[in-house]
């Protein structure tokens, strides 16, 4: 299940449910069940650069690699973390991921 998805291509396993409710400060268990309609929920609420340097980010892929993948520099990298983790606890985009 969601082999080929973003996530998948910096872990091993479909942990997004964890990282997710860690972020968001829900448990897991007010998650939505279905890990698929989650992550489709997870995906129109971030843009595919947010998504891709949360699975990044969470996969503690090494800074300097992230920069180079997204041509950040230091500074920017800092923006864009706390753009996607503020983003990520706004009522309206947490309240999304709840059963």
């Amino acid at each position: 299940m969601l082999e080929s998805t973003v996530w998948r291509q910096y872990h091993d396993d479909n942990s997004f449910r964890e990282k997710l409710a860690e972020f968001c400060k829900l448990d897991t268990v007010d998650l939505i069940e279905d890990d698929k309609e989650l992550y489709a929920v997870l995906k129109a609420k971030l843009t595919k650069k947010e998504l891709k340097l949360f699975a990044m980010d969470t996969a503690g892929i090494a800074q300097g690699r992230i920069k180079k993948e997204f041509a950040y520099t230091d500074e920017e990298l800092e923006k864009a973390k706390f753009k996607l983790y503020k983003k990520l606890i706004q009522d309206k985009t947490r309240l999304s991921f709840r059963v």
